[in-house]
């Protein structure tokens, strides 16, 4: 956990670097499609679809994986992994896979088609090319990755969204996998630790929410954050906070992460808060949610006899890349 925060603290403050990177990937994955695969894949910028995102099984846009062949499916892993940490790209590509222990676990047959790891979307949004902004999603049931670039530079990898279902594999090949482990762990680890009065402020709730409260809203904001607040927590309790929030961070490349941490340092630790709902330890439903000036994480752990979790990563004032995109327009106009 700790060479996890101390990555982030002491990287280089640059999002040029990867934002080239992918673009090439995005390019590399788009020429190895024909022009009807390059149809359902490839939507204009300005496009609404770009904001039509979710985390259930649905029927969506974009080109799924079971309709690629192996050059188009690793061309399309490239690009993932050129956005993603190591340990990011870990959990994403195993939440994929794990449809076909709920299939399993769900009595479907071999071809159901409702738990289908191979329908994951890749959709890419306007021309990856310098100096246009552009986008690429990969979606299906429990991941949504949303990463938008301008001038080779990142704008935002939010809305992100990471579930797992079952939260632990109770049987099988598969038994005892838990792929958001350390979420989860290092949560009931902090909420441990606090004493009597900080648990008066931290927990909000005796019964956590449904889902998470963000749910699939295009704008994530949330107003007067509820729980205890960073300054109330000792050194130690604190230093954990920050691991906790380190794990959503490092989901994405270092220096992505490292942009994303200064954003909070500067909107000041003082602001960020820490709330808990539920159940305080694992097979009773338990929520929680960080939430600072400039982000906000909740993870809800209550379907399922409390084994299907929920988390997401999102960027306040610019998921989507809008805000960063507004000022864009608004400078180059001047």
């Amino acid at each position: 956990m700790h060479k996890i925060l101390l990555i982030i603290l002491f990287t280089v403050v640059c999002c040029k670097a990867p934002a080239q990177t992918a673009e090439k990937a995005a390019q590399q994955f788009l020429r190895t499609l024909d022009k009807e695969l390059l149809a359902k894949t490839q939507f204009s910028w300005d496009d609404e679809e770009r904001y039509n995102w979710h985390f259930v099984p649905r029927a969506r846009k974009g080109l799924p994986l079971k309709e690629m062949n192996e050059t188009q499916r690793t061309a399309a892993y490239a690009l993932l992994k050129r956005c993603m940490s190591n340990n990011g790209y870990t959990k994403a590509t195993a939440i994929v896979q794990l449809e076909y222990v709920l299939r399993a676990l769900e009595g479907r047959g071999e071809n159901d088609d409702y738990r289908d790891a191979g329908k994951y979307y890749f959709s890419v949004f306007g021309d990856p090319a310098a100096g246009k902004p552009w986008g690429w999603r990969v979606e299906g049931h429990h991941l949504s990755l949303n990463f938008s670039a301008l001038e080779n530079k990142w704008m935002t990898g939010s809305p992100m969204f990471m579930g797992s279902n079952p939260a632990i594999v109770p049987d099988g090949p598969k038994k005892g996998q838990q792929i958001l482990k350390e979420e989860a762990d290092l949560a009931f680890e902090l909420l441990d630790s606090l004493n009597e009065q900080q648990l008066k402020e931290a927990v909000i709730a005796e019964k956590a929410p449904a889902d998470i409260i963000t749910s699939n809203k295009r704008k994530a904001w949330l107003q007067d954050p509820p729980g205890l607040g960073y300054a109330k927590l000792n050194p130690g309790e604190q230093r954990q906070l920050k691991m906790l929030i380190a794990l959503y961070v490092d989901r994405y490349t270092k220096l992505m992460a490292e942009v994303m941490w200064k954003e909070m340092e500067n909107a000041g630790w003082e602001n960020v808060h820490f709330a808990w709902a539920g159940g305080r330890k694992w097979g009773i439903g338990h929520y929680y949610r960080i939430q600072g000036p400039t982000f906000v994480i909740e993870y809800d752990n209550t379907q399922n006899n409390a084994n299907h979790v929920h988390t997401t990563f999102r960027d306040l004032k610019n998921d989507f890349g809008e805000d960063m995109l507004k000022e864009h327009y608004k400078s180059a106009h001047r």
